[in-house]
């Protein structure tokens, strides 16, 4: 079984095997101190929490999401894949969300798609299999490895402020692409995401703003709204 992290004590045993791993880190969480371990429900409903939320402000996500539960409760995967399209969009979504909310819910009853399965797998199967599924993007797959799952070597390379993170404590002369960015990553395993819980932090020291997944929308957007998250 892939090493998780599910209270602060794990995060800190992880952080310091990290640090080991590469001692430039150790300059990282100098500056930026522990980040916090931030942890959503798991399931569909924390899958469907993260689609629901994509490219939306945090306040219009949280909205939207509550709706859904109060109107879906229990919040079963087959309750919402027999749900009418309009009843759904009356609720916020749109329709590209409830396609692929609708898919997720149809894959698993179907059995296709097995989240238990998957919180017992491996960080690079565990994105293969979610990835595999029509509505699940790398970002988002990483995003529920990350925060739902609390799997200790997930990684994000797509994520913009990953990057960005990654260019200014690297002193870097650009962003580094995802590509590049899964390569600096290498030597991590299997604290990757705990890396990316780290450089999280980083960024949110070094722009003065949260740039975690759980917290982005609306700050991203009003740059004239060229600041984007990664595909889903």
């Amino acid at each position: 079984m892939p090493d998780h992290l599910h209270t602060d004590a794990d995060l800190m045993k992880a952080l310091r095997k990290l640090v080991k791993a590469d001692p430039r880190l150790a300059d990282v969480l100098a500056l930026a101190g522990v980040p916090a371990l931030r942890r959503r429900d798991a399931g569909f409903p924390g899958l469907a929490a993260i689609v629901c939320g994509q490219q939306l402000s945090t306040a219009s996500a949280a909205a939207i999401w509550g709706r859904l539960q109060a109107a879906f409760d229990p919040f079963h995967h087959d309750t919402l894949r027999r749900a009418r399209a309009p009843r759904l969009a009356k609720l916020g979504l749109s329709a590209p969300k409830i396609k692929s909310i609708k898919v997720i819910a149809t894959e698993i009853a179907k059995g296709r798609l097995d989240l238990e399965t998957i919180a017992q797998s491996d960080a690079d199967s565990a994105h293969r299999a979610l990835i595999a599924v029509h509505g699940i993007g790398p970002w988002t797959a990483d995003v529920y490895l990350l925060f739902c799952l609390g799997h200790a070597d997930a990684w994000p390379a797509g994520d913009l402020a990953l990057q960005e993170a990654a260019r200014i404590a690297f002193n870097l002369k650009k962003r580094p692409t995802a590509k590049e960015l899964t390569i600096i990553a290498e030597s991590w395993r299997p604290w990757r995401g705990v890396a990316a819980h780290l450089l999280w932090k980083y960024y949110s020291v070094a722009k003065k703003r949260d740039g975690t997944p759980l917290a982005r929308g609306a700050a991203k957007r009003k740059a004239n709204g060229k600041t984007r998250r990664p595909a889903a």
